[in-house]
């Protein structure tokens, strides 16, 4: 089966590229990424110095986004496959839940005060939504047609 073009389009190339973006900031602008990292009405505090921990975490979670966006889009675009799409989507929502988890020591409203809300911001939660609700949409079958085998679904 061919896999929709808005499915393919988002995780093949606009969220990798996304996930790669994420990993240039936590690497390569560490203090701008913490500092952005926030609601738009607290993120006046500056960073200048970092402690080295700060920056071996930092530089962690780009390995991680980095391996995000090749897992996501390697694995996806060597198969049509039904059932290895489903398996990483589903692995790739677990993230997304767990993702949305580190964004709730700013409050509950920096899940939906999105005035508020800077590109960052935007990024750690709003992007997130949508992945979440594509990938939610993939495994409800929605735009996928009746001709899915069912075997392929297991």
């Amino acid at each position: 089966m061919k896999i929709p073009i808005l499915y393919r389009l988002f995780l093949l190339y606009i969220e990798p590229i996304s996930a790669l973006a994420g990993a240039y900031y936590a690497a390569f602008k560490p203090a701008e990424y913490l500092r952005d990292l926030n609601l738009s009405a607290a993120a006046n505090s500056s960073v200048v110095t970092l402690p080295t921990q700060t920056n071996m975490v930092l530089l962690q979670l780009a390995n991680l986004y980095l391996l995000f966006a090749l897992n996501e889009h390697l694995v996806l675009s060597s198969t049509d496959s039904i059932r290895t799409w489903r398996r990483l989507i589903f692995v790739l929502l677990v993230a997304d839940i767990g993702h949305l988890i580190t964004m709730a020591p700013l409050g509950n409203g920096v899940f939906w005060r999105v005035w508020e809300w800077n590109a960052m911001v935007w990024g750690s939660v709003g992007f997130v939504y949508v992945g979440a609700s594509l990938r939610i949409c993939f495994l409800s079958g929605i735009g996928l047609g009746k001709d899915i085998d069912e075997r392929k679904m297991e």
